[in-house]
Formats: structure tokens, C-alpha cells, sequence
């Protein structure tokens, strides 16, 4: 984003005026309804995802794809999109990202085959670019005032995580009761409020002088993205493979090509750089940012895997298994706004830590914790988990606002918002691909099942856990229970690792955070 345009928005009172509050926080209101759209979306489809398996025949990989296309490339166009946002407003990309959002949700819904899905999934990640950059933006320019900023801040962070909660209920629901488009359908309804009522009461905030638009920048981000998640996916589902290693490669390469030429633009005049990369010489910014993607990467790695052992091992319907989840998912937003007059007695960083530790304390019960005697522990951890992401993500993100200088806070938005999805896209991509390696690599299937079920069913049995369920409904009792064993041990035994494994992550980052951040003074 341009220095111009992050100036006006940041010193610029708040365009509803200092006589009308209250419009003010109607405009964030209606701020949240994007911000739902995406975290429901998210969730939704999550728990939609032993029907997909089901309806479309889609293989382990393939299933990952239809999580993973979608945060993939919206963290690739996040903050190419903030940069247009400054060129055509703010508000008007929100209100053009919420349209093609719902008619490419809608569109989707009848999505034929899995392949279709992938593709329709990467569509909402292009317009669902264009919606998360503006709402943090927009809110950075409503609110100037450190103390209400923050509110606010909790409150998008409360809307992002009552989209979660909402989105298991919901979409839980659609799929029992209709089929899994449903889940995608429902994008329609969510987004209208904002269409309607949106030009009347959302400022809009530009850039009045824009540099001009650097097309090789966006190009470049993608061709970071792409590589490196297809590399990570193909190292865990098939392990060290020549291919997975040159396609981390090759991204790791155009982030190095995409780093220079940030800073190269940064002294040149003209075209603006897409992505300030100063911003991270700063050690409490980029400390945040790493807090802020590993509280997501933990959240929905942990999601994943309990969605399905909800649904696959226990039994539970789709409705039956989000209803289980909603406590543990509004703990979360209860968290990230009592943290806010929390910062005034404690210090925001251990505030962040503690979170953390938390989010940590989550995935040792999972790692260490006796699944086989229902989903309690699971649950347990669930709760613990949410409570820590959501008292350090709410931080983090004030944090990464106030950690930028005043004229760069719109670029420190931006990046924000990317840290959300990488860190989503991350859990899903590394955590899934693990789990699902270790699953197929260790099931055992019995005796007898090759000779009375068809071929394609034991193959996808070997592919995925709701293969597996589907193929012990065509055996008889004792080799279905049989079946259905080998899946639960098999499946478990990922848990562990990939738990085990954030466990550690989780750890790392409580004490980076303790130490780099505990200078950060108490809010006023």
C-alpha cells in the first residue's frame, strides 16, 4: 500500500463523525458479516468433509486440496488486493469481493466432481481477498483511538472465531438435513446485510495518489505460495521425494526474487511496493505476525482431525458434532475480549505467551491423552486450545497495528490479515498432509476384506478414514468392526504425531514470545 494512503487513513478522524458513534460501531457490525462469511465458510466445510469424500469419491489428497486451494490463494493475493483497495476504495472492493464471494459459493454448491470443487474453492480465495484486507483497514480508519482500535480488534477477532462456532452448528446441520452444497450456499444469505446496508453507513477510504500497480509483484507472491505448500503437502503424504524437495525450492527462490524486488521498488518512485518489507526489521511486529500464525496454524490443524474423529470414530451426525464443539469455540471469543482490559494490568506480551502456553497445554492432552473411551479428552483439549487462541491472537493482532509506525499501520493490516490465512492454510496443509500419511502408512486392514468388497472401496479405505467407514458398512458385523478398529488405531496414531508435533511448535513460540515481547508496556 502506498505511504499516501496509509497516512490519510490512519490520521484521518473517524468518517462517521465524533457526534455519531454509534454509526460507528454499526459500520463495524456490519464489518463482521465478511468476516463470518469466511470463518463459517472455513468450518463449515470442514465438517462437510467426510460427505464430500462420500458423495464425490474424493481420494486424501484431493480432500486437503478442497481445504487447502481456497486459503491458498487468498494468502497469495491478500495484500495485492489491499493495493488495489487503495486504488478503487476500500469499501467498494468489500462490496465486490462479497458479491463474486456469494455467486462463486452458489455456483460451487453443484460442484459435479472433486476437481470442480478444488477450482471453485480457489475462485472464493480470489474474491475472499478482496474482503479481508478491507474489513482491518476499514476498522483501522473508523477507529483511530488506540483504546477503541483495540475494542474493535477484538471484537473482528471475536467475529472471526463466532464464525468458527457458527460454522460447525451450521453447516453440521445443511449436510444432515440436505446435502453438502448446502454448506456453500448459505455464503448468500450471510453477505446480504453488508450489500444493503453497507453503502449507507461503511465510509470509504482510498488512496488519492496512488503509485502505480506492480503486476510482476502479485505474479511473484503466488509463485511463492503455490510451490511451497505443494512441496510440504507432497513430502507428508509420500515423503522425501526429489519433487516435493524442488518444489519448496523453487518457492523458497521467488521469495527471495519477491523480497528484492520489494525493497528495489522501496527506492525507486513510481510503482509502489506491494508489500513493505521493513516492517519486519522490527522485532516485536514480526514476533506478533509469528504468534498470530501459529494461534490460527494450531486452531484449525486441531479442527481438522477432530471434525473427523467426531463424526468417523464416535458416531456423531454432522449437527451432533458442531453442537459438541460450540463451547470450546465461544471460549474463544470470550478470551479475546477480556484480554482487552487485561493489557492494562499485564503486559501484552506475556498476555501473548500465556496464550500460547495455553494453545500448548491443548495439544499435550491430545498427545499424551487416552482417545479410545469417547471424545471427552478431546473436547477438554479443544477448550484449552481455544482459550489460548483466543487471548493471543486478539494481542497479536493490536500488537502487529501498534508495533508499525502511524504511516504504515494500512500495510501492517495487510500483513496481518496474510498471517491469518497462512497460519490456517499452514494447520491444515502441514498437520492434515502428517496426518494423513501416518494414517494410510499405518493401516492395517484384515484378513478377508479383499475378497468381499469391490477394489475401488478397499483403495479408498486406504486413502482416507471415511473411506474406511464406508467400506466396513459393506462387510459383514465382524470384519466391519474389525475394519473400523484398524482405522481408529491407524487414525490415532497420526493424532498423536501430528499433535506432538504442533505440541512442540506451540512450546517454541510461548517462549519466543515471553522473551521478545515482554518490553511491549501495558495499554493506558
Amino acid at each position: 500500500m502506498s505511504i499516501t494512503s496509509i497516512t490519510a487513513a490512519t490520521n484521518a478522524p473517524s468518517a462517521t463523525g465524533p457526534g455519531a458513534p454509534w454509526r460507528d460501531w454499526v459500520a463495524l457490525a456490519l464489518l463482521m458479516f465478511p468476516v463470518l462469511l469466511v470463518a463459517v465458510d472455513n468450518t463449515a466445510l470442514t465438517f462437510a468433509l467426510p460427505a464430500i469424500a462420500t458423495s464425490l469419491s474424493a481420494s486424501g489428497v484431493e480432500l486437503l486440496w478442497i481445504i487447502d486451494a481456497y486459503p491458498l490463494v487468498l494468502a497469495g493475493l491478500l495484500v495485492a488486493m489491499g493495493s488495489l483497495g487503495d486504488r478503487i476504495g476500500r469499501r467498494r472492493l468489500l462490496f465486490v469481493g462479497s458479491a463474486g464471494f456469494a455467486a462463486v459459493s452458489a455456483a460451487t454448491a453443484f460442484a459435479p466432481s472433486a476437481e470442480w470443487l478444488i477450482a471453485g474453492r480457489a475462485g472464493l480465495g480470489l474474491f475472499g481477498a478482496m474482503l479481508m484486507p478491507s474489513t482491518l483497514s476499514l476498522i483501522r480508519n473508523i477507529f483511530p483511538e488506540p483504546n477503541r482500535r483495540r475494542l474493535a480488534v477484538a471484537i473482528w477477532a471475536a467475529g472471526f472465531s463466532g464464525g468458527a462456532a457458527l460454522g460447525p452448528i451450521l453447516g453440521g446441520w445443511l449436510v444432515e438435513h440436505f446435502w453438502w452444497g448446502a454448506v456453500l450456499l448459505v455464503a448468500v444469505p450471510i453477505i446480504l446485510p453488508l450489500l444493503l446496508l453497507g453503502p449507507a453507513l461503511i465510509p470509504e477510504s482510498r488512496d488519492p495518489k496512488p503509485g502505480r500497480m506492480d503486476v510482476p509483484s502479485i505474479v511473484l507472491s503466488l509463485l511463492v505460495m503455490v510451490p511451497v505448500v505443494y512441496g510440504i503437502k507432497t513430502l507428508a503424504t509420500h515423503g522425501p521425494a526429489p519433487e516435493a524437495f524442488a518444489s519448496v525450492g523453487a518457492g523458497l527462490l521467488m521469495g527471495y526474487v519477491f523480497i528484492r524486488r520489494q525493497r528495489a521498488l522501496a527506492r525507486g518512485e513510481g510503482t509502489a511496493p506491494m508489500l513493505d518489507v521493513s516492517l519486519f526489521g522490527n522485532r516485536i511486529f514480526s514476533t506478533a505476525i509469528i504468534a498470530n500464525v501459529l494461534a490460527l496454524f494450531s486452531f484449525n490443524g486441531f479442527i481438522l482431525f477432530l471434525a473427523q474423529h467426531l463424526q468417523l470414530l464416535e458416531g456423531q451426525s454432522p449437527s451432533a458434532s458442531g453442537v459438541a464443539m460450540v463451547p470450546a469455540l465461544i471460549a474463544t471469543v470470550v478470551a479475546g475480549l477480556l484480554v482487552v482490559p487485561l493489557v492494562r494490568k499485564v503486559r501484552p506480551g506475556f498476555v501473548v505467551a500465556g496464550g500460547l502456553l495455553l494453545s500448548a497445554a491443548g495439544y499435550f492432552l491430545v498427545a499424551f491423552g487416552d482417545h479410545s473411551h469417547g471424545p471427552s479428552v478431546l473436547l477438554a483439549a479443544l477448550m484449552v486450545l481455544c482459550l489460548g487462541v483466543g487471548a493471543a491472537e486478539t494481542i497479536s493482532n493490536d500488537l502487529i497495528l501498534g508495533a508499525a509506525p502511524a504511516d504504515k499501520s494500512g500495510a501492517a493490516a495487510a500483513i496481518s490479515e496474510t498471517g491469518y490465512e497462512v497460519g490456517s492454510l499452514l494447520g491444515t496443509a502441514i498437520l492434515g498432509s502428517i496426518l494423513t500419511a501416518s494414517y494410510q502408512g499405518n493401516l492395517r486392514l484384515p484378513a478377508g476384506v479383499t475378497e468381499l468388497a469391490p477394489a475401488a472401496a478397499t483403495s479408498q479405505a486406504g486413502e482416507t478414514l471415511a473411506g474406511a467407514v464406508e467400506l466396513a458398512r459393506m462387510l459383514p458385523a465382524p470384519l466391519a468392526e474389525a475394519v473400523t478398529a484398524a482405522a481408529r488405531t491407524a487414525f490415532d496414531s497420526g493424532v498423536h504425531v501430528t499433535a506432538s508435533i504442533a505440541l512442540v511448535l506451540m512450546s517454541g513460540a510461548c517462549v519466543l514470545a515471553a522473551v521478545v515481547l515482554r518490553t511491549v508496556p501495558k495499554a493506558k
